[in-house]
């Protein structure tokens, strides 16, 4: 119970960068605070040059040879690469599916208001996953689905494309329709 517990606290997919005396690489090119270059070093002395400006040695590129290790603020590093993070988060529009059902024997007031209902979702900028479920002898009788998806696909026509074109998929008749791109 415990162990399992533990495991969750950690995110696995963060990768850290390594600093100060966790870099144990011999040699490593430094780059200054400034962004200038200070050349091939000793892990040992990149670290007391960074501690006589009261900065951090931070390793920025573990794959190159020899690793790039940058004198920076890491705690200031940090703030910023979160607070761009939480920015980019802020800007990102989560796009969700939303489903309309339709049947076989559909009347018109009934598809116009379902029609309005796809609209609104397009609008907002969400896809809509539009399906017909077929119930007993409506499976001999795929055509008239097929007919009823046309006729909506063509309704939607202006403010939505077709992502993925109706598909018996079962019982049930599965079309996709996205929001048209702006211009």
């Amino acid at each position: 119970m415990f162990l399992y517990f533990y495991w969750r606290c950690f995110k696995i997919s963060k990768q850290e960068l390594q600093i100060n005396e966790e870099i144990r690489d011999k040699e490593i090119r430094v780059i200054d605070s400034d962004g200038g270059q200070l050349g091939i070093l000793s892990a040992s002395q990149a670290l007391d040059m960074a501690a006589s400006k009261n900065l951090d040695l931070v390793k920025i590129a573990p794959q190159a040879v020899p690793p790039v290790c940058k004198i920076m603020d890491y705690g200031k590093y940090r703030f910023e690469q979160a607070k761009r993070e939480k920015e980019a988060r802020k800007n990102q529009h989560i796009v969700d599916i939303k489903e309309i059902r339709l049947s076989l024997n559909i009347d018109t007031h009934d598809f116009n208001t379902k029609l309005n209902h796809t609209q609104k979702f397009i609008k907002s900028g969400d896809k809509v996953k539009v399906s017909i479920r077929f119930r007993g002898r409506e499976m001999g009788h795929p055509e008239l689905g097929t007919e009823i998806m046309k006729k909506f696909a063509e309704a939607c026509q202006e403010f939505a494309n077709v992502e993925k074109p109706a598909k018996l998929e079962g019982r049930s008749m599965i079309m996709f329709l996205a929001p048209k791109p702006n211009k």
